[in-house]
């Protein structure tokens, strides 16, 4: 089994954190700040650790943010000089989010300053939320900094519906003015950049996909092989419903005479174990087609309904006239982000977005 996440933030973490602080607060309460921040933090889930680390920092640190602020300053790594680092940084991270919303550009240079030892990705957001436009005028600064994880924040803290992350409803409802932002880093020289930039697209297009339809439209044209890997990843999500604008940016059409069968070849399938799938899609038209293949797995819920989860297979060229055989094992294990019901399940498959063949399985949870 993998160690829980929770442990991430572990006692020997507190002990850390009070251990840079006594260095750089004179007077700070080592032994009273321990106390507080590990009182039954073994009990606790990720970010309510996280959380008590953070009311421990308020409660011991000066209430004036400008001296807490250079004391925390002080305790992150400098050159060679060790410090403050990974993940005992989520919770002061926090800490400035709480505190610091007061002195604006004060918070937002201290989170800069600590994201290349821990992101600051959730701890900027309540600035965006209190002061977009300010807070985003600074932001915008970050896309040329020297540091990729600074240029990163710039693109993963503005994403309008981050994941584990406080929504950012306004972008949510507008998100035009993350634009500048993310084009500025469209072609940046590290993937870890780039994949950020990408999911945010992700995030926008399933309130406005008209919009990320147009934007990739507009920068696809001469594009290098990794920006356009940064379009494909960007319109996922519209690739998969079909949308007509996301389809046509990557040289897909509606599918002319394109025919499908789909035969299960595990009609009852016990969880834990793949379900296989075979596929054969003909091409009737008289001229060739390039035609994208997925599938949608229609998941039984608790209630008795059905929830679908689109799947990657694959993507052909077909000439005119020809057929294609394809198989897939697909697996039904335990994961994290799905809970399993036995009962009738369906798969359709979609080819250029479009539903082309369906078929049915037993799920077997016994």
């Amino acid at each position: 089994m993998p160690e829980p996440l929770k442990n991430l933030l572990h006692p020997g973490v507190v002990v850390e954190i009070a251990e840079y602080l006594s260095l750089h607060a004179a007077g700070f309460e080592r032994d009273r700040f321990l106390a507080f921040a590990g009182d039954g933090l073994e009990s606790l889930e990720l970010m309510q650790r996280s959380l008590q680390i953070r009311d421990a920092l308020v409660e011991m640190l000066p209430a004036d943010f400008p001296a807490a602020a250079t004391i925390l300053e002080a305790a992150l790594p400098n050159g060679n000089a060790p410090g403050l680092n990974g993940w005992a940084l989520l919770p002061v991270s926090q800490f400035v989010a709480v505190r610091g919303l007061g002195d604006f550009e004060l918070s937002l240079s201290l989170l800069r300053r600590l994201t290349p030892h821990f992101t600051g990705e959730f701890a900027v957001r309540p600035f965006i939320h209190q002061d977009q436009d300010r807070a985003l005028a600074t932001i915008y600064r970050w896309v040329e900094d020297d540091n990729h994880h600074v240029r990163r924040l710039a693109s993963e803290g503005t994403r309008p519906r981050l994941p584990w992350a406080m929504r950012l409803p306004k972008l949510v409802r507008e998100p035009r003015p993350i634009l500048p932002i993310l084009t500025a880093l469209l072609d940046d020289p590290e993937e870890y950049v780039r994949r950020s930039v990408a999911n945010s697209l992700n995030d926008i297009a399933k309130d406005h996909p008209d919009l990320v339809g147009e934007f990739v439209a507009a920068h696809i044209a001469g594009a290098s092989p990794e920006r356009l890997r940064l379009l494909r990843h960007a319109s996922r999500t519209l690739l998969k419903q079909g949308h007509r604008g996301a389809l046509a940016n990557f040289g897909f059409d509606p599918p002319l005479g394109v025919a499908a069968q789909l035969a299960i070849a595990t009609p009852a399938v016990r969880f834990g174990s793949d379900l296989l799938l075979g596929l054969s899609v003909r091409n009737a038209h008289s001229l060739r087609q390039r035609v994208m293949i997925d599938y949608a797995v229609h998941h039984r819920k608790g209630n008795g309904d059905t929830s679908p989860k689109v799947f990657k297979w694959t993507t052909v060229t077909l000439e005119a006239g020809a057929t294609v055989a394809l198989k897939k094992h697909h697996p039904i294990r335990p994961i994290t982000t799905r809970r399993y019901y036995g009962g009738a399940h369906r798969v359709v498959v979609l080819i250029n977005g479009q539903p082309a063949a369906e078929a049915d399985f037993e799920l077997i949870m016994a």
